[in-house]
C-alpha cells in the first residue's frame, strides 16, 4: 500500500472547487437534454410518432444515465488501486470528447438519433469517472470535522447542476440545439487542465486483483435490467406497455439472474469490486438504503414536472412552444433555491451533531412536498406550486449533504473509491428505476383516463364520433411524448382528405398548437397524483432508514486503523456507533 502524501493546507479548497465543477458539469448534462428534447428532435427532423421513435427518444434521454450507472462501482473500485485523481482526470477528458461529438452529430432522422445515443453513452462513461471519484477525493482532502460542509457543497453542485441544466438547456436550445452539448466542451477543457495541474494523489491506495467475473456479471446484468425497464415503457401489440413482450421479460429475468450471480461471486472472491463487507458498517448500509429510496422517490420528478410545465401548464396559458423549454426551466428554480439554502447549513451542522436528525427531517419534508403536490389541479396557481417546490428543495438539501458525509466518513480510507462508487450507483440506479416507475404509473393512469377524455374532447370540438373513437386509442406513451415535444398528433392522425372535409373552424381548432394540451391535461394530472402518493410513501420509508443509521460516526476516530490493507471482519464495527 502506498503512503498518502501531504496535500498542504490550501489543497482541500482546490479539491473542493475542482470536484464541484466536475459534478456540476456531469449533473447538468443529465437534465439539459431533457428540457431540450423538442428542439433536438426538430433539429434532427424527427417525427415523434414515427415508427420506433419512442424507444430512440427514451435512449437519447436515458443513455447517459445508464452508462454512468453501469460503470460507477467498477470505476470506483479500480480507482482505489490505481489512483482516484488519475481516473477523475480521465473522466474530464472522456466527457469533453463525448460533448464535442454530440454537438457535431452529423446525421439526421433515425441515423442522427443513433449517433447521438452513442455520443451520449461516451459522455456517460466520462460522467462515471467524475461521479465515482469526486466524493472520495473530498473525503481524502478534508478532515472529519469539515467533510459535511465539503460534501454538502458537492451535493449542491449535483442537485443544482440538474436544475441549472433545465434553465441553460431552455436558453441554448432556443438558439441552436447543438449548443446544448457544445456548452460542456470549454468547461470540460478547463476542468481537465485544472485537475491535471492541481489535484494530487493523497488517498490511501491498495493493490488488488481485478474482479473480472464480478465486473462482467454486474455490467451485463445491470445493462440488461435497464434495457428491460426502458423497453417496458413502449407499447406491445395492443397493450399500452411492454410487460407482455418476451424480449422485455427475457431482459428483466436475465438482468436479475446475473445480478444474483454477481452477489454470489462477490461474497467469495478475495478482492471483490463490490465490497459487501462494507454493509457491516451501520451508517454505510443505512445511508445507502435511505439514499436509494430518496432517489427512487424523486428521480423521475423533474421529468414529470417538465412534461407538466412544458407540455401542459404553459400551453394552457398561451405560451408558444418555442418559449416553453426556457420558461419550464425557470419555473423549477424554486426547488434549487430551497436546496442551495438548506444544503450548506445542514452539511456544517451535521459535522457537529451528526447526520441522522437532518437527513431524517429532510426526507419527511420531501414527503410533505409530494403530499402537497397532490392537491394541485392541472392548471395550478404558480406561487403555490413554487412554494411546494421550494419546500421539497429544502428537504433534499437537508438530506443529501449529511447523508453523503455519513456514508463516506464511516468507511476505511483504502475503500473510499469503492464506497463512493457504490453510493453513486445506488443513487443513479434509484433515479433510473424511478424514471421507469414514474412512467409506468403515468402510462397506466393514462391508459384508463385518456381514451374517454380524448373521445369526449374531440366530439365536443366537432370531430365525428367514429373518428374520435379511433383517435381515443392513441398509445399513452405517444400522447405523453407528443405533449413533451410540443407536438399536436392530430395533424398526423387525421388524413388530409378527412381534415379537408371538416368545417374550417373545426379544423383550425383541432390543429391549434395548444389543443392537445387541453385534452391531455386532466388525465395526466390524475396519473401524476398517483405518482406523488407513491413518492410520499417512499420518502417516509427513506426517513425511517435514515433514522436507523445510528449516532454520529467517523471511521478515523471510532473505527480501526485505516492502514489495514484489506477489509477483514475485525476492521468493521459491528455494533451501533456512538458519539
Amino acid at each position: 500500500m502506498s503512503e498518502p502524501k501531504v496535500g498542504g493546507p490550501a489543497y482541500k479548497w482546490i479539491a473542493l472547487s475542482n470536484t464541484t465543477l466536475g459534478v456540476l458539469m456531469a449533473a447538468m448534462n443529465q437534465t439539459i437534454v431533457m428540457i431540450s428534447l423538442p428542439m433536438i428532435f426538430r433539429g434532427l427532423h424527427v417525427n415523434p410518432l414515427g415508427s420506433g421513435q419512442t424507444g430512440l427518444l427514451l435512449w437519447v434521454l436515458m443513455g447517459y444515465t445508464a452508462a454512468t450507472t453501469v460503470l460507477l462501482v467498477t470505476v470506483g473500485r479500480i480507482s482505489d488501486t490505481y489512483g482516484r485523481v488519475r481516473f477523475y482526470n480521465l473522466g474530464f477528458v472522456v466527457f469533453t470528447v463525448g460533448s464535442l461529438l454530440s454537438a457535431l452529430t452529423p446525421g439526421i432522422g433515425a441515423a442522427g438519433e443513433l449517433e447521438l445515443i452513442v455520443f451520449r453513452v461516451i459522455q456517460g462513461i466520462g460522467g462515471a469517472f467524475l461521479f465515482a471519484n469526486s466524493a472520495a477525493i473530498l473525503t481524502d482532502a478534508f478532515p472529519p470535522t469539515q467533510r459535511g460542509l465539503a460534501l454538502g457543497v458537492n451535493q449542491i453542485a449535483l442537485i443544482g447542476g440538474s436544475v441549472l441544466g433545465l434553465v441553460l438547456g431552455g436558453v441554448l436550445a432556443s438558439i441552436d440545439w447543438r449548443l446544448v452539448f457544445l456548452v460542456s466542451t470549454p468547461i470540460g477543457l478547463l476542468g481537465t487542465v485544472w485537475a491535471y495541474l492541481k489535484l494530487q494523489e493523497i488517498g490511501v491506495r491498495t493493490r488488488r486483483r481485478l474482479d473480472i467475473w464480478g465486473n462482467l456479471t454486474f455490467g451485463v446484468g445491470l445493462t440488461a435490467l435497464m434495457i428491460g425497464l426502458t423497453s417496458v415503457l413502449m407499447p406491445y401489440k395492443t397493450a399500452p406497455m411492454g410487460w407482455g413482450d418476451p424480449l422485455v421479460q427475457g431482459a428483466l429475468a436475465c438482468g436479475a439472474l446475473l445480478l444474483a450471480i454477481f452477489l454470489w461471486i462477490e461474497s467469495r472472491v478475495p478482492d471483490p469490486m463490490f465490497e459487501l463487507r462494507l454493509f457491516r458498517i451501520r451508517p454505510f448500509w443505512a445511508g445507502n438504503l435511505s439514499g436509494f429510496l430518496a432517489s427512487l422517490s424523486r428521480g423521475g420528478l423533474q421529468f414529470m414536472l417538465i412534461i407538466w410545465l412544458q407540455g401542459i401548464w404553459l400551453p394552457l396559458h398561451g405560451v408558444a412552444f418555442s418559449q416553453t423549454p426556457l420558461l419550464a426551466g425557470l419555473d423549477t428554480l424554486p426547488m434549487m433555491v430551497g436546496f442551495v439554502i438548506a444544503g450548506p447549513i445542514s452539511g456544517m451542522l451535521s459535522d457537529r451533531y451528526g447526520a441522522r436528525a437532518f437527513s431524517t427531517i429532510g426526507m419527511v419534508l420531501s414527503g410533505l412536498g409530494f403530499l402537497l403536490l397532490t392537491t394541485l389541479p392541472a392548471d395550478f396557481n404558480f406561487p403555490v406550486f413554487a412554494a411546494y417546490l421550494a419546500l421539497m428543495g429544502i428537504g433534499m438539501g437537508l438530506f443529501s449533504s449529511p447523508n453523503a458525509a455519513s456514508i463516506m466518513s464511516a468507511v476505511p480510507a483504502q475503500h473510499r473509491g469503492a464506497a463512493s462508487g457504490m453510493r453513486a450507483t445506488f443513487q443513479n440506479a434509484g433515479m433510473m428505476m424511478s424514471m421507469a416507475t414514474f412512467f409506468t404509473i403515468a402510462i397506466a393512469g393514462l391508459s384508463a383516463h385518456l381514451p374517454p377524455a380524448l373521445k369526449s374532447g374531440l366530439t365536443h370540438a366537432g370531430l365525428p364520433l367514429p373518428l374520435a373513437v379511433g383517435i381515443s386509442h392513441l398509445p399513452p406513451v405517444a400522447a405523453l411524448f407528443s405533449a413533451l415535444l410540443g407536438y399536436n398528433p392530430l395533424s398526423s392522425l387525421l388524413k388530409p382528405n378527412i381534415l379537408g372535409a371538416l368545417p374550417a373552424a373545426v379544423r383550425q381548432n383541432l390543429l391549434a398548437p395548444h389543443f392537445f394540451a387541453h385534452l391531455i391535461a386532466t388525465p395526466f394530472s390524475e396519473s401524476l397524483h398517483t405518482v406523488f402518493y407513491i413518492s410520499l410513501g417512499l420518502s417516509l420509508v427513506a426517513a425511517l432508514a435514515s433514522l436507523m443509521r445510528g449516532k454520529h460516526y467517523i471511521e478515523e476516530l471510532h473505527g480501526p486503523s485505516a492502514e489495514r490493507s484489506s477489509l477483514d471482519p475485525a476492521a468493521v464495527p459491528a455494533a451501533e456507533p456512538t458519539d
